[in-house]
This record gives structure tokens, C-alpha cells and sequence, in this order.
């Protein structure tokens, strides 16, 4: 009876070992699902804020370039009189309405063409 009782253990033993095992196997595959998932998600993030950023960069530039030819355009003293708003913290006149440089803007475009 006590051999019995030793096999029966033995068997217990090898058998929830192999369930043991089978546990750590399916885990490790959810482990490796969760992971393939993460890393295709973050792929995909890493794309759409690759393409925020050139975006940006552009619009950047088009601004920097916008800014240039106001610049260019603006006379000493409306160069002088931005800056002292800037510096005084309020608004540019041209957001409270009392200057528009799209008219300049504009206006640069049309000189700024071949002459016939």
C-alpha cells in the first residue's frame, strides 16, 4: 500500500509539474502577445508624431519666412512701435485693429513680379 501511495505522489508531482510548465508557456506567449501589441502601437504613434513634426517644421518655416518679408517691409518706425508693444506686453496694433499688413502683404507680391 505504501508503494501505491509513492507512485500516486510521484505521479501527482510529475503531472502538476507538467501543468506548471504549461502555466509558464501560456504566460510567456500572453507576455510576447502584450508586448507585440505594445510595440506595434508605439510604431504607429512614433509614425503619426513623426509626421506632427514635419508638419510643424514647415509650418515653421513658412512663418519664419512670412515674418522675414513683414519685416522687410515694415518701416523703422512701425519696427520701433511693435517692438515697444512687445516689450510692454500688449497686443500688436495689428490685432486690435488699427493696422493690417495683409494689405502690405499683398501689395508687396504685386511690385514684387517681372516688370512688362
Amino acid at each position: 500500500m505504501v508503494g501505491c501511495e509513492q507512485q500516486q505522489q510521484q505521479q501527482w508531482h510529475s503531472s502538476s509539474g507538467a501543468s506548471v510548465v504549461a502555466i509558464d508557456n501560456k504566460i510567456e506567449q500572453a507576455m510576447d502577445l502584450v508586448k507585440s501589441h505594445l510595440m506595434y502601437a508605439v510604431r504607429e504613434e512614433v509614425e503619426v508624431l513623426k509626421e506632427q513634426i514635419k508638419e510643424l517644421v514647415e509650418r515653421n518655416s513658412q512663418l519664419e519666412q512670412e515674418n522675414n518679408l513683414l519685416k522687410n517691409l515694415a518701416s523703422p518706425e512701425q519696427l520701433a512701435q511693435f517692438q515697444a508693444q512687445v516689450q510692454s506686453g500688449s497686443p500688436p496694433a495689428s490685432i486690435q485693429g488699427s493696422q493690417q499688413p495683409a494689405p502690405s502683404v499683398q501689395l508687396a507680391s504685386q511690385t514684387s513680379g517681372p516688370s512688362a
